[in-house]
């Protein structure tokens, strides 16, 4: 039976978006993690320049979510163009240039865009899906780490780590064009600022709102160090053959199902109880490689980080979405600012210690203590708010 034009449709967002994540997130921000261990191999930076490399990412990432939450956007169509081109030229571009200075560069640049990307997508993509559907949409980010964790070996065998850089790059081509060509993005309209949007808001969900950002601050600070030393981690605990790449790709099949499994939970327990629960069991992945290494303890801890980190994405945009749903862009844009400035900070202060004591147990342990804090902080700021949310509702 011939489906609705309308679901159709849905059904071509839904792909479009998930593919524009692929390319934007799950490549253009997380491929650095699997490539990592080869060019630190090669002595092309140190542990110290990794984090600087990160945090000039996140450094991008931030700057870039507080520019489309300013900015009115009168194209979408063309910024997201620009966006994705942006996030396929950066990739692409890692493998042609051989200086941490335009490495630093290509990687800040490489965050701009990812930030312009998910806001936009994000945006466009949440006023058509349901809750279910949008748990789909944000595991495209889960989809883009596996990808990048079953290429790099793969694409790394014909060369090095630049092959790696360039094969992804490649691949970003496709999946940018397919995406672009099945959102079909029509122009966007005014928006209020955001002292309108927090003025317009009960006082019970300013606080709640104030709470997701402090929250979601500590979640980027912390989550992020894992996110970027993890492959590099791994090859300190064990010998076996292709580990931080075989990590880096569970992470990626826990990521996948994740932002689905996490909606049903909320839709069950409310979504304050469940991102306490997941940020929780986050901050328990962190440190179970540190406190127990071996190999063993690296395939749970990398499982734990992927099933729980797009997940508490998702709860934190549904839950600052639904309390503001008249332009949603608008919080997602500042909750993405206060994520990337933790994402910023968190690498850079991680590689400081590394390069102290050169080992991952302080820097990895401290994200641990961070993500913690930042699950505490959501039942002691909310109170007995439930953010319980019905299961059909869009959010």
């Amino acid at each position: 039976m011939e489906r609705p034009a309308s679901e159709r449709k849905t059904i071509l967002v839904l792909l479009g978006g998930a593919a524009a994540l692929i390319v934007a997130m799950g490549i253009g921000r997380f491929a650095f993690t699997p490539i990592l261990p080869s060019m630190l191999e090669r002595h092309l930076f140190t542990a110290a320049g990794a984090g600087y490399l990160a945090s000039s990412n996140y450094l991008g990432y931030l700057l870039g979510a507080v520019a489309l939450t300013l900015v009115r956007v009168k194209n979408r169509s063309a910024v997201l163009a620009a966006g994705l081109l942006a996030s396929i030229a950066t990739t692409w571009g890692m493998a042609a240039c051989g200086s941490l200075d335009g490495w630093l560069a290509l990687r800040f640049m490489s965050g701009f865009a990812s930030a312009v990307v998910f806001i936009l997508v994000s945006g466009i993509v949440l006023e058509r899906l349901s809750a279910l559907q949008t748990g789909l949409f944000y595991g495209g980010v889960g989809t883009g780490i596996l990808l990048t964790g079953l290429s790099v070996p793969l694409l790394s065998r014909q060369g090095d780590w630049s092959a790696a850089w360039q094969g992804l790059g490649a691949i970003s081509l496709v999946l940018g064009a397919a995406a672009w060509l099945a959102l079909g993005v029509r122009s966007g309209g005014a928006k209020p600022s955001v002292q309108a949007a927090i003025d317009a808001m009960p006082s019970d969900a300013r606080r709640i709102v104030i709470v997701l950002m402090i929250a979601y601050g500590l979640e980027g600070l912390g989550y992020i160090v894992t996110g970027t030393y993890l492959a590099a981690f791994a090859k300190t605990v064990s010998s076996l053959p292709n580990l931080p790449s075989v990590s880096w790709m569970v992470v990626g099949v826990a990521a996948a199902p994740s932002c689905l499994v996490w909606s049903l939970l909320a839709s069950a327990w409310g979504k304050k109880r469940t991102l306490t629960a997941a940020m929780l069991l986050q901050a328990i992945g962190i440190a179970v490689p540190v406190l127990a290494p071996s190999s063993v303890a690296v395939f749970v801890g990398a499982f734990l980080f992927g099933a729980t980190f797009m997940g508490i994405t998702t709860l934190f945009v549904a839950y600052a979405k639904e309390l503001y749903p008249q332009n949603n862009r608008t919080m997602i844009g500042w909750l993405t600012a206060f994520f990337g400035l933790g994402q910023m900070i968190g690498p850079l202060v991680a590689g400081i210690l590394l390069a102290g004591n050169g080992g991952y147990r302080e820097a990895l342990l401290g994200a641990a203590g961070i993500v913690l804090l930042g699950a505490l902080s959501l039942p002691l700021g909310i109170g007995r708010t439930s953010g319980r949310a019905p299961l059909n509702r869009t959010v």
